[in-house]
């Protein structure tokens, strides 16, 4: 008998998304027709066992099958599905009812369906930004290493304390810090 691996899936007007959770999946078969018939078949290998993996699904609608792409990976299979019609779907199967336990929204490629032609704000996007010249952390040119003469055996201990008191209005605190290195 064959299991169901855990599939995610997001759309766009004219796409849907599907992922395929299946780590080192082999002998990897994806079917996909015009009608919208999705089949999936492979294995994965469990000490000395194969387990075999399956899914049989119809898509909710008609799915351009030339225009539609396939990319297997080690941990998962990827699969961009083209719509034969630029609409949205209401769910990704055709069967009315409850959705089956195995079928997940992907929240990480989700977009709603009034947001989808919405531009990513400013403060997302960082195709052009060179993150090597802002010079935060690491990578930089500075040196850092210890000139003192001073053996490393020997213990060095700082204490640094750090007193604040606030008067006592309500939200006032104390508190006091002490780092040792």
């Amino acid at each position: 008998m064959s299991r169901h691996p855990i599939i995610k899936w997001a759309q766009r007007d004219d796409l849907i998304y599907i992922t395929i959770d299946l780590p080192d999946a082999k002998d990897v078969k994806l079917k996909l027709e015009p009608e919208g018939k999705f089949h999936f078949s492979a294995t994965t290998t469990s000490g000395a066992d194969n387990i075999p993996y399956e899914i049989d699904i119809n898509l909710y609608d008609k799915v351009d099958v030339n225009e539609s792409k396939a990319s297997v990976g080690s941990r998962n299979i990827l699969y961009l599905v083209k719509k034969k019609e630029s609409k949205w779907w209401n769910r990704l199967v055709k069967e009315e009812g409850r959705t089956p336990v195995f079928i997940k929204v992907d929240w990480n490629k989700w977009v709603d369906e009034d947001e989808q032609d919405e531009k990513a704000g400013p403060d997302m996007e960082y195709d052009d930004v060179n993150f090597s010249s802002l010079n935060i952390g690491g990578g930089g040119e500075e040196d850092y290493e210890d000139d003192d003469d001073e053996s490393d055996s020997e213990e060095e201990t700082e204490s640094i304390t750090e007193e604040q008191t606030v008067s006592s209005e309500p939200g006032a605190s104390s508190s006091q810090v002490e780092v040792k290195c």
